[in-house]
């Protein structure tokens, strides 16, 4: 029988909440909608464990973490299934370089650490990567704040054996991904970009809070885009009402044979966290069995699932 990944997380939000909930709800049912990879290197998406949680929001210190995930400002909605507890205490969460030690010692018995917290904080994120290295653990980068792309730390990590995966999601059905695939069939198509813009709204408080940091997130879209130097990405907007949904407006102008106009208007709309655990559930998969063959660094098979690879603008 394989031995299921224990993982530690950091931030205890929507992304964490979408990701515990389908797992329980997977265990429960052995549904499949919405997983692309059933197994990975023997592990099935159920073959997850949560060893340890950080945050820092005093309301979810303390708590157990399938409490702490349905505590606002949280917003993501709660799944049909039944949710055991974790018997996993939410952990206050980094302050500041000096804690490194700290939470590299409550790492132990973890093999990967999930970093979901805020984009818009590289100081803290490259802590967390710091005390994931001191500890022996592979870390993921969701954000878009640069980790996995800062070469010296990609080298040390492989160096030591340690998968680094980052930075930066491509939601598992999002703006990037859908906007990048009509870019590239317009260009299989024969026809000629002219312009291109996306517009994104959400409501969670990642949005909130990308709405107040926006540069690392925006460099992080248009690094997504296989014709970055004609699209326009307009800043982040939050709009509280949308809850954990995202809504996003793409245009495409173009032309065509003869030089005639061709444009296209979309408009998506998703559960946003659901598309990052729809990620997270193979990114931690990839990052284990990396571990646990001793191949450190990144993990070429992660790329397509980020938006900011090793290798891409900072």
């Amino acid at each position: 029988m394989i031995e299921r990944v224990r993982v530690a997380v950091v931030g205890v939000g929507n992304n964490t909440s979408a990701l515990v909930q389908g797992i329980a709800l997977h265990r429960q049912t052995g549904s499949l909608v919405g997983i692309r990879r059933p197994v990975i290197d023997g592990l099935g998406v159920g073959d997850i464990d949560f060893v340890a949680a950080f945050a820092t929001s005093d309301e979810k210190i303390g708590r157990d973490l399938t409490e702490a995930i349905f505590l606002a400002p949280n917003n993501f909605p709660k799944l049909d299934c039944e949710l055991p507890r974790a018997n996993v205490p939410v952990t206050k969460g980094l302050v500041d370089a000096t804690e490194v030690d700290r939470v590299a010692a409550a790492l132990a018995g973890a093999e990967v650490l999930l970093y979901s917290a805020p984009s818009g904080r590289p100081g803290t994120a490259r802590a967390y990567a710091e005390a994931a290295h001191r500890a022996g653990v592979a870390f993921i980068n969701t954000t878009a704040d640069p980790i996995a792309r800062d070469p010296e730390l990609l080298g040390r990590f492989e160096a030591a054996g340690l998968p680094l995966l980052g930075d930066d999601l491509a939601s598992q059905f999002g703006t990037s991904v859908l906007h990048d695939a009509l870019l590239r069939l317009l260009a299989e198509r024969g026809l000629t970009l002219v312009s291109s813009y996306q517009v994104n709204l959400g409501g969670t408080e990642d949005f909130r809070n990308l709405v107040e940091n926006p540069n690392s997130k925006h460099q992080s879209k248009l690094n997504a885009l296989s014709a970055a130097d004609k699209v326009q990405v307009a800043p982040l907007g939050y709009l509280s009402q949308l809850r954990s949904q995202k809504v996003a407006h793409l245009n495409l102008e173009a032309q065509g044979w003869g030089e005639t106009a061709v444009s296209l208007d979309v408009k998506l709309k998703v559960h946003d966290p659901s598309g990052a655990a729809g990620v997270n559930i193979d990114l931690i998969r990839m990052a284990a069995s990396a571990l646990r063959k001793g191949q450190g660094g990144n993990v070429a098979e992660a790329k397509p699932m980020l938006k900011s690879p090793p290798g891409t603008a900072i």
